[in-house]
């Protein structure tokens, strides 16, 4: 039996709006079905009672009874008398999360190949190992040299960083879920972006945290994002507003290159949050693993002299970085930027869930980074060519969608015109894709009217995605949500 248990209440936040014109029983069964297939609701999660949940949601016992019944006859939970319904996928073993399975297309995952350098940088480091091999491996901190490569570039941004300010990570997600579990104490109020990264708001509930949205939007074609005053995506007023009413001991931001939307941060709102956040106290978390895929601004570094400012006044910063989306996804490791106790709590609290950051891969970022010039251009011009072959492809096939102008980063967070993205993301797993609906991005089933497409694929990979697309449109656009051949648990990237 799991652990894991939703209320009633829980998941009437989750369902969002799932009526449809179909029988409540089905409508109610496909949402659910929707959820376990997205990962909103984990494999071995305990569902609520029928009783409870037909009260919350003012049905009948019998139509919950029913929608759970097409659930366990789906084979997408199992029933014991006495311990209720507990989620799963069909079949006789689980997939494992994020694989697509043969001929699956899957846009699940915002992420570029290997740099083109990356073979030559693995074969230099392979030839440097034997030098770390009388030693015993376990490297809870990061290698010296490589630290030291991070800090400085830190500093040739603007932000003054010595190499003990860093902690390398085992990729930008333990970086997340390592300061949750260190700052953060069961009950505590973090503020944290709607929509934003996923798997963020899992390292924070899972650290037992209550989280308050603060919200992000999409912004429309404008000649440069990084105006002092220019309109963001980010509503600073409202954001105050948040910190006052909740005085939360940390906050979760992604200022460059959103992931989903893809919204910059300007200057005027990042001192306006870093201002809210010392003066109550907040931990600020700077998520800054997109940050350097610009687009639209070759030979610029973004701003962080704000940042700057902050560590001199002695407010409580840290920052996430990585190698995945930059260099490529199959090098874990990321680091954390931090002023030296900080970095020194995160070091005592690391090897209670390893004991130790892969050497050699360490040694291929440290080869990487001096290339990280000529990388970022390589990035540049294929991150363009993605971005532009989706605005053409919806344009074309979708005229009725909207296609927000971001001018760095991997994602286009697409509006659909009508809140059915969960619909058309559960019809195109039969049509071959998978991709991730807007309510995977949100805190309680909201995005229904978003899709995020990555903008990292080739234009081959793309007519093929807009093809199914298109096919799943016209069954999401205008039917109830039918079954589908369950695919695997996606895990968002």
């Amino acid at each position: 039996m799991s652990d894991a248990q939703l209320t009633a209440r829980s998941l009437e936040q989750l369902l969002g709006s799932w009526r449809t014109s179909a029988a409540g029983y089905q409508a109610l069964a496909d949402r659910i079905r929707l959820l376990v297939l997205d990962g909103r609701v984990p494999i071995g999660t305990r569902l609520p009672a029928e009783r409870d949940l037909a009260a919350r949601l003012e049905l009948s016992r019998t139509t919950v009874a029913a929608a759970y019944r097409q659930l366990r006859e789906g084979g997408f939970i199992d029933s014991v008398r006495g311990s209720g319904s507990v989620t799963r996928l069909p079949g006789r073993t689980l997939p494992l999360p994020a694989v697509g399975g043969e001929g699956m297309l899957d846009f699940t995952k915002a992420s570029l190949p290997a740099a083109s350098t990356l073979p030559a940088a693995a074969r230099a480091a392979a030839e440097e190992l034997p030098r770390f091999l009388p030693d015993p491996g376990y490297d809870p901190v990061g290698l010296p040299h490589l630290r030291e490569e991070i800090a400085a570039r830190y500093t040739r941004r603007g932000l003054p960083t010595t190499a003990d300010q860093i902690l390398v990570t085992v990729g930008a997600q333990q970086a997340i879920a390592l300061i949750a579990r260190t700052f953060l104490g069961r009950g505590d109020r973090v503020a944290i972006e709607v929509p934003t990264y996923p798997h963020a708001i899992e390292a924070m509930r899972l650290a037992g945290a209550r989280l308050v949205p603060m919200t992000v939007t999409a912004q429309e074609e404008r000649p440069h994002p990084l105006g002092d005053d220019a309109p963001d995506g980010w509503d600073a007023d409202a954001i105050e507003q948040t910190f006052r009413r909740a005085n939360p001991a940390l906050a979760y931001i992604l200022p460059d290159f959103h992931n989903p939307t893809g919204a910059t941060m300007s200057p005027a709102t990042r001192r306006r949050v870093l201002a809210a956040a010392a003066a109550h106290g907040t931990i600020l978390v700077a998520d800054e693993t997109c940050a350097e895929l610009d687009i639209d601004r070759p030979g610029e570094y973004l701003p962080l002299p704000c940042y700057a400012d902050a560590d001199a006044a002695g407010a409580p910063i840290v920052m996430i970085g990585s190698a995945s989306k930059t260099l490529w996804g199959g090098l874990r490791i990321g680091w954390i930027r931090a002023e030296r106790p900080h970095i020194q709590r995160l070091i005592g609290a690391k090897p209670s869930t390893d004991l130790g950051t892969p050497i050699l891969e360490q040694l291929v970022v440290a080869k990487l980074m001096p290339q990280l010039e000529t990388i970022v251009e390589e990035r540049r011009e294929q991150l363009r060519l993605g971005r532009e072959t989706v605005r053409t492809l919806v344009a074309e096939t979708f005229p009725e969608w909207s296609v927000p102008r971001q001018h760095g980063g991997l994602t286009a967070w697409v509006g659909l015109g009508a809140p059915v993205s969960s619909a058309l993301a559960l019809a195109a797993r039969s049509q071959g894709l998978l991709i991730a609906a807007g309510p995977r991005f949100g805190l309680d089933g909201a995005f229904e009217r978003f899709l995020r497409i990555p903008i990292t694929y080739t234009p081959e990979e793309y007519e093929r995605a807009f093809s199914a697309l298109e096919r799943a449109w016209a069954v999401a656009a205008n039917e109830p949500a039918p079954y589908f051949e369950a695919g695997a648990l996606p895990s968002v990237v």
